[in-house]
């Protein structure tokens, strides 16, 4: 199949997209073969440079045209998962869910389908990509055409009618190529669904030419399709079931599900109105309907199954998160003192076996009573979180700020083994300047005594209750000394390439 579809190229990685050109030619083995590949390191693994969500549900439907049902249902389930935390927006989240919904609809988990492919088409016009909005037109055009031969008279020319005008407007948008071609093919048989038959074959004729030229197998089934109805309705029955078989057969080569379940009961529809010869009839029905009762059996267990997934996948995350805000303190937003205690023994551990320094900074804010008296304990609660501010700012990322209790914060640094044995009283002295130079008028207003912060600095051995009494016994003196001030641990550094 010649690629001229622009879904892929800017959304999915080069791996991802050789996968699904293979498939679209027919080429199996190799499809497998280079899915394996791409697997092998993990199938939900995803660069950054790529929007995870929408390569997930992609890898998705390429392991469910593979049959690797299970795989298809853990990246499905993840990647409707990532959507969910993220609120898409943009051609990539359009694209994603449009994928979603087709693949839904395509497995049979029909509830949520529809909605997320016209939500899709949304999500296309709202950041005004034509490319991603023709294609999520015909995704939803696709269902909606599938979806109406099964529904009764009345609602059928609805479904019909829809499907009509989104294809219109996909053809519209589309550049000349695979996604004009799929629009041409649905909207013929959208217009035979709404009795526009001379006009549904014209333009199911030119969209077969125009696949047949590109080795468009998708585009050649559907065409097909539309010609065999036409023909059907024509009562000219031999030249229906042709027409039906190619199509059928252009539908198993590039593994649709939804195409072949469809064609295959309209091509057991058209022998049996043929009755010739009755055995082949008979025996097709009784394949389709074994095929069918399976299938419908595979589906029930594969929603279920899929949303079992996905749900189990929420609540872990759920549950992640929970476990992880228990560590936070839910005023400033940092480790609060559950959390230090918990990741400060590996820290320190890890510090000392570099062969650096561990140094720990405790820090109290001072007049942080009068804050709290004359501006009130909501002016209060600022100051902390301007503090929390400052700290991150003035700390580097690898170092442990936590907010210990109170008006009490405390940093463990992590320094490089160069500056790690005076990294504790440059850090602290930058810290209390900050605080000092603050200007905190927005806050307080005209607070006579602006905070400031009094520190205490340790560095060694590598156990957090020895620095912790340390920095606190220096903290001790900073605050007698006049606050605004820091002090260091006078006691010498316990060596940490000798610390147990």
């Amino acid at each position: 199949m010649q690629h001229d579809d622009p879904l892929m190229v800017g959304h999915i990685p080069a791996q991802d997209r050789q996968v699904r050109s293979l498939l679209d030619s027919g080429r199996f083995t190799e499809a497998e073969a280079a899915f394996e590949e791409l697997v092998s390191t993990g199938a939900n693994r995803v660069s950054e440079q790529w929007n995870r969500s929408a390569v997930l549900v992609h890898r998705a439907s390429l392991a469910w045209r593979l049959k690797h049902i299970p795989v298809a249902l853990e990246l499905l389930a993840e990647g409707w998962t990532d959507l969910d935390v993220d609120r898409p927006e943009g051609a990539a989240a359009a694209h994603t869910v449009s994928m979603l919904g087709y693949l839904l609809e395509t497995i049979g988990h029909r509830g949520p389908a529809l909605e997320m492919m016209a939500l899709s088409v949304q999500l296309a016009r709202d950041c005004d990509d034509t490319a991603a909005l023709a294609h999520c037109l015909c995704r939803e055009g696709n269902a909606r055409i599938f979806r109406a031969a099964t529904l009764p008279e009345d609602e059928r020319f609805v479904q019909f009618s829809l499907a009509r005008d989104l294809f219109e407007e996909a053809r519209t948008l589309a550049w000349p190529g695979q996604v004009k071609r799929s629009a041409m093919a649905g909207l013929a048989r959208a217009l035979v669904g709404i009795g526009r038959r001379d006009a549904a074959e014209h333009v199911a004729q030119e969209a077969l030419a125009l696949a047949r030229a590109a080795d468009d197998w998708f585009t050649s089934s559907v065409a097909n399709w539309v010609l065999a109805v036409v023909r059907r309705q024509q009562n000219r029955l031999e030249e229906a079931r042709t027409l039906a078989s190619r199509a059928l057969d252009a539908a198993e080569t590039i593994r649709d599900t939804m195409l072949m379940m469809q064609f295959s009961l309209d091509l057991a529809a058209i022998c049996e109105a043929l009755s010739d010869p009755v055995g082949e009839s008979a025996a097709l029905r009784r394949t389709v309907s074994a095929s069918r009762m399976a299938v419908d059996a595979l589906r029930e267990g594969l929603g279920q199954a899929l949303e079992q997934r996905r749900v189990a996948v929420q609540a872990q995350r759920m549950a992640m998160a929970a476990r992880e805000a228990a560590l936070r303190d839910p005023l400033t937003g940092l480790t609060n003192r559950l959390g230090l205690e918990r990741r400060a023994p590996l820290l320190l551990e890890q510090t000392a076996s570099a062969g650096r320094v561990p140094w720990l900074v405790l820090l109290d804010v001072d007049w942080f009573k009068d804050v709290n008296d004359l501006a009130g304990h909501t002016a209060g609660d600022v100051v902390l979180q301007e503090v929390a501010h400052l700290l991150r700012r003035e700390c580097r990322a690898d170092d442990l700020i936590c907010r210990w209790a109170g008006d009490e914060f405390v940093v463990l640094l992590v320094g490089s083994s160069e500056e790690s044995r005076d990294a504790g009283p440059v850090v602290a002295e930058r810290i209390r300047a900050a605080v000092h130079n603050h200007d905190w008028r927005l806050v307080l207003g005209r607070i006579t005594k602006a905070p400031t912060v009094s520190i205490g600095v340790a560095a060694g051995p590598a156990n957090l209750e020895h620095l912790f009494a340390a920095a606190d016994i220096a903290l001790y003196r900073a605050k007698r000394a006049g606050r605004n001030r820091v002090e260091i641990d006078e006691s010498p550094a316990t060596d940490p390439s000798t610390t147990a």
